[in-house]
């Protein structure tokens, strides 16, 4: 099945986008530690006398941070993750540049912020010519391969984004819906109405308020299909002489927050509490989720949770095989999500917004012999993924990333200069996020009317800053930018930095026009692409 969607290359094969001087001219640059994709088969001959390690990465949509055993969660189901996060490095503090799929993902992927990699938006795709860390990998020797949800945004191709195997959204699922013949569902059950339609029917519908599990059996769902396409691949490349990249991306636990019918009384809705909303998150509500009840949301969280215990049982499934081939002596392991999600915090149900529910992920990286038991507390971001994989892979650097390796954690020690701050973008609703371990800076024009469905009372407030005490109200409730004019302004400064040593457009910021100003020069969305269609 594989053949049809798969290029095969030398290995050391040259590969060097046309227009890469154009982007090294930006900050961030890589200057001692960067390797032209030219020096690819010097990597390759080094690496003759042994076998490098593999890459096995698996990624989750929508999968908070804080629904882990591991990270101190009792009613989360995730113990073949919990397992990983025993045997190797959890990041406590990772999150996302983008708390939205595509712009995260991409930005994942090529190691920029998203208004530098070209993507902010739901819908925009990745230009196929920018440089990132599959194209890397392929350059230096590595087979390729990716099954699942990827936001490419575009139809898979062999080659595209440096994927010799590609079964990406719209193959996965033609593949799955023809070769996959469902058992009937037992009697008496009941499952949720198909098809999914967000935004179209009551949120309490698309957000599977009803708890209800899809209208199949464990074996026969999609995600299932997708761990069993992984574990095929791994038996091909155990036989194979080079070493593999192989990326397993599951959608779950995405809304509708899928699961099989087995698993419909896994979780106790009753037993799931609702979080508070204050008083000052009256307004931000959006009015898609004003009408759902107190047993609504409670049956929302419990349908997230359960679609997690699937995805984790696929995800553990994978990692079975990986062992049983005796392939996880010589893998890196790594899992992520491509960011966090809100279950009621601040009454909403979705991403799309700077609180930490939303832009804290899960980090696990295990590989045997290399990377330490234990926990980091740092604060670390997605743009550190990239050059930390490269660096373990022994594969060249991007010549341009804006994250720094983190491969020191994973030996036990500190970088010399760990990260103050991490700073993520929503520019869908012109917002920039800045967290310190103290502080969290919310700064928004406030003058564009969002499209992606979660309009509030007032669609275009004006600009408004936000700043929370994380130490006095880590709930993010209060805001205190009042009493802390000078905290307020050294954050914007920060977001401020960033987008000048990382933007495009940086020579084109106004002059003299004072912080702020220059800072909301940033935020408005510059994709090459439509809108942002209502879709979560």
């Amino acid at each position: 099945m594989y053949e049809r969607l798969r290029l095969h290359t030398t290995g050391g094969a040259k590969w060097a986008p046309p227009d890469e001087a154009a982007w090294t001219r930006i900050g961030y640059v890589i200057t001692r530690r960067a390797f032209a994709s030219s020096l690819a088969p010097a990597f390759l001959a080094r690496a003759q006398g042994r076998r490098r390690p593999n890459l096995l990465f698996l990624i989750a949509d929508d999968h908070a941070g804080y629904v882990m055993g591991c990270d101190g969660n009792a009613q989360a189901l995730t113990p073949n993750l919990d397992a990983l996060a025993a045997q190797g490095t959890r990041f406590a503090a990772h999150y996302c540049n983008s708390p939205v799929c595509t712009p995260s993902r991409q930005s994942l992927l090529t190691g920029q912020m998203p208004h530098m990699a070209g993507v902010t938006q739901l819908r925009t795709a990745l230009d196929p010519a920018k440089p990132n860390f599959a194209k890397q990998l392929k350059a230096a020797g590595y087979q390729t391969a990716v099954f699942g949800k990827m936001h490419f945004n575009r139809p898979a191709s062999p080659g595209l984004h440096g994927f010799e195997t590609i079964m990406t959204e719209g193959e996965i699922t033609k593949a799955w819906q023809k070769e996959v013949k469902p058992a009937p569902v037992p009697p008496g059950v009941r499952t949720k109405p198909l098809p999914w339609r967000p935004f179209a029917t009551p949120a309490r519908e698309w957000l599977n308020g009803g708890n209800l599990p899809y209208p199949r059996k464990d074996e026969d769902m999609r995600g299932t299909y997708i761990a069993r396409q992984s574990i095929r691949y791994l038996e091909e490349a155990a036989a194979g002489s080079r070493p593999f990249a192989l990326w397993c991306s599951l959608q779950e636990p995405h809304s509708p927050f899928d699961f099989p019918v087995e698993d419909r009384s896994l979780i106790d809705p009753k037993k799931m509490a609702v979080p508070r909303v204050g008083p000052e998150d009256a307004w931000q509500i959006p009015l898609i989720f004003r009408g759902l009840t107190p047993e609504e949301k409670q049956g929302i969280i419990a349908a997230y949770y359960t679609s997690a215990a699937f995805m984790d049982r696929n995800f553990g499934r994978v990692l079975n095989k990986l062992r049983e081939l005796r392939l996880d002596e010589n893998t890196l392991i790594v899992y992520t999500a491509d960011h966090g999600y809100c279950l009621g915090q601040h009454g909403r149900f979705e991403k799309h917004c700077g609180y930490d529910a939303a832009l804290r992920v899960p980090l696990i990286m295990s590989l045997p012999g290399r990377i330490r038991a234990g926990v980091v507390k740092d604060l670390t971001e997605h743009l550190d993924l990239a050059p930390t994989i490269l660096e373990l892979l022994d594969a060249p650097a991007l010549a341009m990333q804006h994250g720094q390796s983190l491969a020191p954690y994973l030996a036990g020690k500190r970088p010399a200069k760990p990260r103050s701050h991490i700073v993520s973008e929503y520019l869908e609703n012109e917002e920039v996020f800045v967290r310190t371990n103290r502080w969290k800076l919310i700064h928004s024009t406030g003058k564009r009317e969002r499209l992606d469905g979660y309009k509030t009372d007032n669609p275009t407030p004006g600009r408004y800053t936000k700043l929370y005490d994380l130490e006095k109200d880590p709930g993010e409730f209060t805001d205190v930018s009042g009493a802390n004019p000078k905290v307020v302004a050294e954050l914007q400064q920060v977001a401020l930095d960033r987008f000048r040593a990382t933007h495009p457009e940086r020579d084109h910021e106004p002059s003299r026009s004072g912080a702020v100003a220059a800072l909301e020069f940033y935020l408005p969305p510059r994709d090459n692409a439509p809108p942002a269609e209502a879709r979560p």
